[in-house]
């Protein structure tokens, strides 16, 4: 039995562009029902304030998350003892010509520290099928690789 899931967010944003291209405000916030609110803007690229999250560095840091909690999940399946993770995810943008543009890939770099030298094998190659089941990941049109780093602590 196939079981879906709903999400709710509010953008919100207040100014004018009566200004013109240049001159109006990108910054605005993104709230969900008793959570914080993320200050967001436009990249910098495009004149977002860079104290602010923009959609491309969320779109990243979700593909990120989706991963590390995969990965958490099926250590855990596996008896693997992680101690640490730290993913420093980059990813790449193509602008098109007509001011459109997409994302050409996203790479993951997650440091791994467990607690049993001899799970190191199972653990970088729960990697790969941490990608497979990622929700994120399955719904992008472009690649997301990863280079996992595991250390024994």
């Amino acid at each position: 039995m196939s079981k879906e899931h709903g999400y709710e967010v509010t953008v919100t944003w207040h100014g004018s562009t009566a200004g013109g291209y240049r001159a109006y405000d990108r910054g605005h916030d993104v709230t969900a029902e008793g959570k914080p609110p993320i200050a967001a803007t436009a990249d910098p690229a495009f004149l977002g304030d860079p104290a602010r999250w923009n959609p491309e560095e969320l779109l990243v840091a979700s593909l990120s998350q989706c991963h590390l909690l995969t990965y958490l999940a099926l250590c855990a399946r596996h008896g693997i003892t992680v101690t640490g993770y730290r993913d420093t995810a980059t990813g790449r943008m193509a602008e098109t010509p007509g001011g459109g543009g997409h994302f050409t890939e996203v790479t993951l770099h997650p440091e791994v520290t467990i607690t049993d030298a001899s799970a190191a094998d199972k653990a970088a190659e729960l990697h790969h099928r941490a990608h497979e089941l990622c929700f994120i990941a399955n719904s992008v049109n472009f690649p997301v690789h990863h280079a996992p780093v595991i250390h024994v602590a």
